[in-house]
């Protein structure tokens, strides 16, 4: 999934509900800016703070995490600021079917559980891995083996794909997990790439 319609959108509407009028393309620029500076990244809430307030840096009197922030929080645990791409449904009912065994590894807080419930997709998996919960976010290989533990399979029976080469690619290969990397976007081949997960 991914933020609808997208990240600097829902800042900018929320900036809006306390006054404030922002650009949602300016928004977007600094979030991607300030998320490519990140050297580590372990998804709690004061890190998510201080990534909003460089997101909004030279843009206000006092920096969201002294005002809004709490807002911003809030509104990414509302299924309405993320849209589920096409492809997910109907390749998790086709898994489902087939028996497949299917689980989340995923670098998130603690607001992913509630919001896979909101969405209709927590059903689908046995296992939801989070690095707010393990304490070690991928390509870490201990939330990799966690998830391993939880499905009760080895690594070298479980596929994992994702759209990060560095994260859940390569994290997953020095697992000893198969691995898939989702690009959607990108006109790239492989026989490890896959462009839709209806290719699973």
């Amino acid at each position: 999934m991914t933020p609808w319609p997208s990240v600097g959108d829902v800042y900018a509407e929320v900036a809006e509900r306390n006054d404030i009028l922002v650009s949602p393309a300016v928004l977007n620029r600094n979030f991607a800016r300030a998320w490519k500076e990140l050297r580590q990244f372990n998804h709690r809430r004061e890190e998510w703070a201080a990534l909003v307030d460089a997101t909004f840096v030279k843009m206000l009197d006092l920096p969201p995490s002294k005002t809004f922030f709490p807002q911003i929080y809030d509104r990414f645990a509302e299924p309405s600021a993320w849209r589920v791409f096409d492809d997910v449904k109907p390749a998790l009912e086709s898994l489902a079917a087939r028996g497949v065994k299917l689980g989340i590894i995923s670098n998130w807080d603690d607001r992913l559980r509630p919001l896979l419930a909101k969405l209709d997709l927590a059903k689908y998996f046995e296992v939801i891995v989070i690095s707010c919960e393990v304490g070690f976010t991928k390509p870490s290989p201990v939330i990799f083996e966690q998830a391993s533990r939880n499905l009760g399979l080895a690594p070298e029976l479980i596929l994992h794909v994702g759209d990060s080469r560095e994260h859940d690619f390569a994290g997953a290969k020095a697992a000893g997990f198969k691995a898939a990397l989702l690009e959607r976007d990108v006109d790239s081949e492989g026989q490890e790439v896959v462009r839709s997960l209806a290719e699973i």
